[in-house]
């Protein structure tokens, strides 16, 4: 019996050990799996080289956020209506097609902007295309801001060509700066003032209701890349050019200066405008159909 005594403050402070270490590993997969990352250590960089704004993190009411006001779906069913859209021969589609292989098969990412201007009528009925994009549950989760001025499209030039120096130098590895060399892009984008508009599309999470209820927003981030699909197909058919840029880690400070809802992230930043006289673009081919397609 004195011999057990003696080992008991000893066995005591073992199993509390144990039920620690597996008390702190149970909470950090937690947090892991909740999406937050684990704390940086002094080394690392204050921000990820691959940006947090452009991951898809639907939020979904339960157990997960059940501290949150998030409303209830309706449950009444949507009226549903005739559709007849119109139907072409055979030949009328093989031609329609053609035609309009032809004319996406011509756009190219095109960072010579001219600064002459753009009708702002025409830039509606562009983003009124990407607006008619499927999205889940028809919650249309986007956010099409169009800027015109001067002074904001400079402070917009100037917040991305400071990031992405950091990204070239920093975060992206040599691997991805070297990809790119051939394309001769870098950190400076002058189209960013050229351009007469900046379209930048935002992403939104969740929805917030009048009443200051959620709504959740499924499948958020693949919907709002469908409708940047669309538009960019609508600016190409009005003889419009763009560059898709996605500027890392640019995000909170644009959604700040553009004064943007913490529900919005920035998903694509696109300039518009017509090509200047000079324009060039890479000398680059596209795949072939055999080399894009499975016919089962």
């Amino acid at each position: 019996m004195a011999l057990i005594s003696a080992f008991t403050p000893v066995f005591v402070a073992v199993l509390c050990g144990i039920i620690a270490f597996f008390f702190f590993r149970t909470s950090w997969r937690s947090e892991s799996s909740s999406g937050q990352n684990p704390p940086r250590t002094s080394g690392e960089s204050s921000r990820p080289w691959v940006d947090e704004d452009l991951q898809d993190d639907t939020e979904i009411s339960g157990k997960d956020n059940e501290d949150d006001d998030w409303t209830v779906s309706e449950t009444e069913n949507l009226p549903h209506v005739p559709y007849s859209p119109p139907r072409y021969s055979e030949e009328e589609m093989m031609e329609r097609s053609q035609q309009f292989f032809t004319l996406l098969n011509q756009r190219r990412s095109v960072r010579f902007i001219s600064p002459e201007p753009v009708p702002r009528d025409i830039i509606h009925n562009v983003i009124r295309a990407a607006g008619t994009a499927p999205s889940g549950a028809h919650t249309e989760p986007w956010t099409f801001v169009v800027v015109g001025d001067s002074e904001t499209k400079h402070r917009i030039r100037e917040i991305v060509e400071e990031e992405e120096e950091i990204n070239y130098k920093q975060r992206m590895g040599d691997k991805w700066v070297n990809d790119l060399r051939r394309l001769r892009t870098n950190w400076v984008k002058e189209y960013l003032d050229t351009a007469p508009y900046l379209i930048l599309v935002f992403k939104q999470t969740y929805g917030v209701l009048p009443d200051g209820k959620k709504k959740t927003h499924y499948y958020n981030e693949i919907s709002v890349s469908i409708s940047c699909g669309l538009l960019l197909a609508a600016l190409q058919n009005v003889g419009l050019v763009t560059v898709t840029t996605t500027p890392l880690n640019c995000g909170p400070q644009l959604r700040l200066l553009l004064r943007r809802p913490a529900n919005e992230k920035l998903l694509m930043l696109l300039p518009v405008g017509y090509p200047s006289p000079d324009a060039t673009v890479p000398d680059l081919t596209r795949k072939q159909l055999d080399d894009l397609m499975v016919f089962v």
